[in-house]
């Protein structure tokens, strides 16, 4: 079989593997959307899968549009895991191994082993070498760095605080305390960066999100109480507010770069934040411009540009860099 009908092939089992996971099926505008196909490219690739897997359900909704389902994928079970898809848990993996996401690792260890546990040995153990070739191609074998170390116990108690929601005790060290003292609060999610945090409001003390380092939180139990939590809050937007994972109300404020037509191109690859906006100049230098806080966060990432950048706004940030002499530090290639 040449490369081209063996594309085809794999792109079908795909096809069969969306139909069996929605619960509603596949129709023809999300078979264009998932694969980048043309509508008559996915015509016809949902006519080879009802000759492929003559078990498919076919329903046409109100609007006219047909779609299909795969209800038996028994067929689909007997695929394994591929080496690319393990490749890619085992990335995940690691990530959170890297952020000290301990509840995550243990969460997607579990699933890669299960995974493996439904393959022959011989095919399992095949992926698994090819699986690390990816990796050390993609240079995820060994990557050492800074990280902080969080209690796995103080990360199983807010994960499962998280669930219910249920309000939760935690012992915790600020910055101004001699000693770590408990607090009774409400969870609302947790950020990893540099530093990971927990987004709680503090009971009985006036409803504000607070960022609680988890590398100073001791311990943490749950309470009898469930709590309903705040259907306004939202934490992609929340996240949004800051550079990193460090948050300040005080800081918050529009963002605004501009990068020497010599890294232009580089810059031009980069996401600095979800809400960016990026404007290419007369000169060949790029603008960028955001609304966020966290301006020690956004130094430390501006060193690494050397000079190439200069900060418009806030005026803060920009004595911030400049107290430096930014030409002893090579430039991002």
């Amino acid at each position: 079989m040449d490369n081209k009908r063996l594309g085809k092939a794999l792109d079908i089992m795909r096809l069969a593997e969306e139909a069996a996971a929605r619960p509603g099926g596949i129709s023809l505008v999300q078979i264009v959307d998932t694969f980048g196909v043309t509508l008559r490219t996915a015509q016809r690739m949902s006519r080879a899968l009802e000759e492929a897997f003559p078990m498919v359900q076919t329903h046409t909704d109100k609007e006219r549009r047909k779609w299909w389902q795969l209800r038996d994928s028994r067929l689909l079970h007997m695929q394994g895991i591929r080496d690319s898809e393990l490749s890619a848990l085992e990335m995940g993996i690691r990530r959170a191994e890297r952020d000290g996401a301990t509840t995550e690792v243990t969460a997607l260890t579990s699933l890669r082993n299960r995974l493996l546990g439904t393959m022959p040995p011989t095919f399992a153990r095949r992926a698994e070498v090819d699986a690390e070739a990816v990796l050390e191609a993609r240079g995820h074998a060994c990557r050492p760095g800074p990280r902080a170390q969080y209690s796995a116990l103080v990360l199983g108690a807010i994960d499962n605080a998280l669930k219910g929601p249920f309000t939760m005790q935690i012992d915790y060290a600020g910055a101004q305390d001699a000693a770590p003292r408990s607090r009774a609060v409400e969870p609302y999610g947790v950020l990893f960066g540099m530093r990971g945090y927990l987004i709680a409001r503090e009971i009985d003390n006036g409803g504000k999100y607070r960022h609680f380092r988890l590398d100073r939180i001791s311990r943490a139990g749950l309470l009898q109480d469930s709590f309903v939590r705040d259907p306004g809050f939202d934490l992609g937007r929340h996240a949004a507010q800051a550079f990193g994972s460090f948050h300040s109300d005080d800081e918050y404020g529009p963002v605004e770069w501009r990068f020497a037509p010599a890294a232009a191109d580089v810059a031009r690859t980069f996401v600095f934040h979800p809400d960016q906006q990026v404007q290419d100049e007369a000169d060949g230098s790029l603008t960028v411009r955001f609304t966020a806080g966290g301006w020690l966060e956004m130094a430390w990432h501006l060193y690494q540009w050397g000079d190439v950048v200069d900060v418009i706004a806030p005026p803060e940030l920009r004595i911030l860099v400049e107290a430096h002499r930014r030409s002893d530090f090579p430039s991002l290639p």
